[in-house]
């Protein structure tokens, strides 16, 4: 019992001789545990930060519960609505979009124009005033204007934007800069893609607003806030009830309000990438230590046996040896911390420029800490016990001896193929321990699978533009009218200056319900044979919609629960608001949101209904392109229009800068991996090998051809690993995608050979660069030290 103590203090010693004697392995072990730990700290840390700041936004900006829009009702109504049990507090207002005309920009812009209480504060989704002035209520034309649509145009308190409302050209004075929860992610309704500059928000006084739409004494759209325990389905039922014979569009829960639904996507998404990515990199060091270990244990079989000798148990050595593992992942846990730190910091930079709140502030969780600490430790700890189980396992006896030497003869590739010696020692030492070379292989080609997955995101977002910008949306401008017009609208807008090729569109806004689940989103009429806007699939095949029923996004068939075959409830919330059965005849595996389409001639029919339009898809002449933007801003029929050379170019401008900060995080920490297996394989093959390098040399092999034997060796083991991790990698691939999927986004894993043939140099590159730190070695080798130590 005295003796306990110096035996623990006798190992400790001899632990930290042995990672000084190993630092450059302990020292890569640590880099790729360090990788891992960072993009855990760097995603958790922002989702942690992101959902801590969206819930305090949400308390105090008195963020509503339930949100309806509706045509017109009297605002009588707002009393019956605060009557619903459970319905704590109701705000009315009048929201309308507009055709803006912004100074400096030649093409139209969509204006949101919410109204404001005559006196106070909005009772919900309250602003939060960044720059400038409340508005006065006696100056009818005064406007708050959303932050990120003044960013883009650069302006503020003082400016104007003309707008075009009720027909009649209006010029809005900016005195303030604002921010609402509602608005948090700011997208035009029907659109994937945010566009700053072409989507404003603006707040003005409800007696100015409500008489330039017919809304004086009614509103058209309502928030309620619900109380502690309220029952949102009913509640929003009886709504629905309530504002029915007004027009209602179906009141929706906070989670599916157009700004709240992205956000929750995002945090979702950020949340699997905190734990995908790093479990990777974790797995890849546990790997790697496994190997270390493994192989460090071999050298050091007398030194256990000497210590069985002296009395140490098994549990004893097992631990001090699992150590190792825990003091490199511990080293390389808290670098890791910091570092995800410090790029966390910056990530949450990325996020304020799409998610506006009014403080947005990164905060480096304890939790995420102490957990990504105790998982690197854990990792590490499974790592190293199943070499140090092996090992100690070996009677005392035994392990004094050293290993039986292996038994070489001629290979298949010696007989065939007439090598220099130094080839065929490369090959006969590959060939003789076959389990420790496909472990080698096996840990680089994870470097190249991690690699595939990050650049293959290019590859991704490429696909996904050629899907949603080349096949499925072929025209140049989209017009939406404010309300269904007949047919007659169409040939106005055929007759606007630039106006080539014509697709009508027809849009129902409607409630699906199947059973107890519902989504409340648009119905798209599709011509028989679409030539514009179509319907692809993932795999970039254009269909043709059937005849009769419905087609829904296979998102939105899962969420409902229903496939070919299947029925589903459609509460037209427009016109004479049927209720209707409907067959569901196809699901298609789209790319974005939640779809569903309908024959137009089909939909015509089911509503009873004309040949009705809601908007339309046309090409445009680039030469007078100018000309139909002018005469766009001067039609008081159309509510926005869509553009997409603009839509793609804010696109792609979001994505670059997100991509490339994902892309080079992850060429830094596979290049790590590469670094880290191959320097683990070359310094562990030169400890087991440098009595047999160190006689060659002695027997007249120059350094080089002695540098051929152990590199080459790496070299064939690197070149091997690249089909191999590629291989990984596709499959990996495919399962980050399925877990990245979500209502907004659904991505096909794909890989171009560039990506591929990048791929493959960055690893080459990291094992390159880790051969010649080995070869260094190598060149300094003691011969007389090494040689006298083996006797």
């Amino acid at each position: 019992m005295v003796r306990m103590p110096r035996f623990v203090a006798t190992l400790d010693r001899k632990l930290l001789r042995d990672l000084w004697e190993m630092k450059g392995q302990a020292l890569a072990i640590a880099a790729v545990v360090a990788a891992g730990v960072t993009m855990f700290v760097t995603y958790l840390s922002n989702f942690a930060s992101l959902q801590q700041t969206r819930a305090e936004y949400y308390d105090s900006a008195r963020f509503a519960d339930v949100f309806a829009s509706l045509k017109r009702a009297p605002s009588s109504v707002r009393m019956q609505l605060e009557a619903i049990p459970g319905i704590e507090r109701v705000m009315t207002r009048v929201v309308a979009d507009v055709t803006l005309d912004v100074p400096g920009m030649a093409e139209p812009a969509t204006g949101r124009l919410v109204s404001l209480p005559e006196a106070g504060r909005p009772a919900l989704n309250d602003l939060f005033l960044r720059r400038g002035r409340w508005i006065d209520p006696n100056r009818p034309d005064e406007v708050l204007a959303s932050e990120m649509f003044c960013e883009a145009h650069g302006i503020g308190p003082g400016d104007r934007v003309a707008a075009l409302i009720n027909g009649r050209r209006r010029w809005l004075t900016i005195v303030g800069v604002a921010l609402s929860p509602e608005y948090v992610f700011a997208i035009r309704p029907g659109e994937i893609f945010p566009d700053k500059r072409r989507f404003g928000i603006f707040w003005m006084s409800g007696a100015a607003l409500a008489p330039a739409f017919d809304m004086e004494g009614g509103f058209n759209d309502v928030s309620m806030a619900l109380g502690r325990g309220a029952s949102e389905p009913a509640v929003i039922e009886q709504v629905d009830r309530v504002l029915e014979p007004y027009g209602g569009l179906g009141a929706v829960p906070q989670r599916q309000q157009l700004s709240g639904w992205t956000l929750e996507n995002e945090l979702a998404q950020l949340q699997m990438f905190g734990f995908i990515t790093p479990l990777i990199f974790l797995g890849v060091a546990a790997f790697i230590l496994n190997v270390a270990l493994t192989r460090a244990l071999t050298l050091q079989r007398s030194q256990i046996a000497a210590l069985k000798a002296l009395g140490y148990a098994n549990a004893t050595i097992a631990w001090h040896y699992v150590k190792w593992g825990l003091v490199i992942a511990a080293c390389g846990a808290l670098v890791g911390i910091a570092g995800g730190a410090w790029l966390g910091s910056g990530m949450i930079a990325l996020y304020n420029q799409y998610f506006r709140f009014p403080v947005l502030f990164y905060r480096m969780s304890t939790d995420v800490a102490v957990a990504s600490l105790f998982g690197a430790l854990i990792v590490a700890a499974l790592g190293a016990w199943s070499a140090v189980r092996r090992a100690v396992r070996i009677p005392p006896a035994e392990a004094m001896r050293p290993e039986a030497p292996a038994l070489y003869h001629q290979s298949l590739f010696e007989k065939s193929l007439r090598l220099p010696m130094a080839s065929r020692m490369v090959l006969r030492n590959l060939e003789r321990q076959p389990v420790r070379s496909m472990v080698s292989v096996l840990g680089i080609a994870f470097a190249v699978a991690v690699l595939f997955v990050g650049l293959s995101f290019i590859d991704v977002m490429n696909l996904l533009v050629n899907q949603q910008f080349e096949l499925a949306t072929r025209q140049d401008a989209t017009v939406s009218f404010a309300a269904p017009r007949s047919a007659r609208a169409v040939h106005d807008v055929q007759h606007m200056p630039g106006a080539l090729d014509l697709e009508p569109m027809r849009t129902v806004p409607v409630r699906l319900r199947s059973g107890a689940r519902t989504r409340t989103l648009a119905i798209s009429g599709l011509p028989e044979h679409p030539t514009l806007s179509r319907l692809v699939t993932r795999a970039g095949d254009a269909l043709d919609v059937p005849p009769e029923g419905l087609v829904l996004s296979q998102m939105l068939g899962d969420i409902l629960d229903v496939g070919p075959g299947s029925t589903v409830q459609v509460s037209v919330l427009e016109g004479r608001r049927q209720v209707l059965d409907v067959p569901v005849r196809l699901l298609v595996d789209d790319s974005l949101g939640l779809q569903a389409y309908m024959r137009q001639d089909a939909l015509h029919r089911l509503l009873g209904e004309g040949a009705t339009v809601s908007g339309a898809a046309l090409t445009l002449d680039p030469a007078q392109t100018q000309a139909f933007y002018a005469a766009v801003k001067t039609m008081p029929a159309v509510a926005g229009v869509a553009l997409r050379e603009m839509t793609l170019q804010n696109f792609r401008e979001t994505i670059d800068q997100t991509m490339n900060l994902q892309v080079f995080f992850n060429v830094l920490f596979a290049g790590v991996i590469a670094f880290g297996v191959v320097y683990n394989s070359a310094r562990v093959s030169l400890s087991e090998r440098s009595h047999e390098l160190a006689s060659l040399r002695v027997l007249g092999f120059t350094r080089g051809e002695i540098s051929f034997i152990l590199l080459g060796e790496l070299a064939v083991l690197t070149v091997v690993s690249l089909p191999v991790g590629a291989a990984i990698g596709y499959g990996l691939g495919q399962l980050i995608m399925a877990g990245f999927n979500n209502e907004m986004y659904r991505l096909s894993f794909v890989v171009s050979p560039a990506t591929v043939a990048r791929a493959f140099l960055v690893v080459i590159v990291a094992a390159t660069l880790s051969g010649l730190l080995v070869r260094r070695r190598l060149d300094r080798l003691d011969l007389v030290a090494v040689l006298k130590g083996r006797e």
